[in-house]
């Protein structure tokens, strides 16, 4: 296994990690949904909670294919997170990181505005922010990666500029669009319809995982 892999599971779901700073950042994330529920209770728009439950349900599922790499592989995941943290809960997935998916979806619907025929820049809005937030959050990733928080493993990410169109496709974008797929549906029935595969994906891949006794 890299070195960067053997510090991801050192103290991997391990609750003696855990720092007090995580608790006023829950506080934060839980004040923000609960704010978000009540004004969806008032006025029946849930497109806002709904997007960010899509984008954390992406991620969940990123995160699990990407801890079946490293145990089929036994070498490294396609990234690993070996640096300090309040608690790593799977090689490539930290409490931080987890906190940030789980706001990254509503931040991207309030940034939209009610007019769905809105361009920017001759691109749907909705689109455009789409790419937008994508290419900042690779933006930040890669900082992550130079300063050694986030490590980047195998050729593929390496074929051109770093893996940036990688990281951009498979990283960023596809959570956006999971998140526009599941505001855009007419019937409430089709939004939750979604959310339930989304996340019925990576559970069963964890249910899997760990019935069979893997570590990642």
């Amino acid at each position: 296994m890299t070195e960067a892999t053997l510090q991801a599971l050192n103290g991997l779901r391990d609750l003696t990690m855990i720092k007090w700073y995580i608790i006023p950042i829950m506080a934060i994330v839980f004040y923000i949904y609960t704010k978000e529920i009540k004004l969806a209770k008032q006025n029946g728009n849930w497109d806002a909670v709904f997007s960010g439950a899509a984008i954390f349900g992406v991620d969940f599922f990123n995160e699990s294919w990407n801890g079946w790499i490293l145990h089929f592989t036994q070498r490294s995941a396609f990234w690993t997170t070996p640096g300090d943290t309040a608690l790593r809960t799977m090689v490539g997935w930290n409490i931080e990181i987890m906190f940030m998916f789980t706001l990254l979806g509503i931040i991207f619907y309030n940034t939209l505005t009610e007019n769905k025929k809105v361009k920017i820049l001759g691109i749907p809005e909705m689109w455009f922010w789409a790419i937008g937030y994508s290419i900042f959050c690779v933006f930040v990733e890669c900082l992550l990666n130079i300063g050694g928080h986030l490590v980047w493993e195998y050729p593929c990410w390496y074929l051109s500029l770093k893996g940036i169109p990688l990281i951009f496709l498979i990283g960023y974008f596809h959570f956006f669009c999971a998140a526009i797929w599941v505001i855009t549906r007419k019937t409430m029935k089709a939004k939750i319809s979604i959310l339930v595969f989304i996340y019925a994906v990576p559970i069963i891949m964890n249910v899997i995982a760990f019935a069979s006794g893997w570590t990642y």
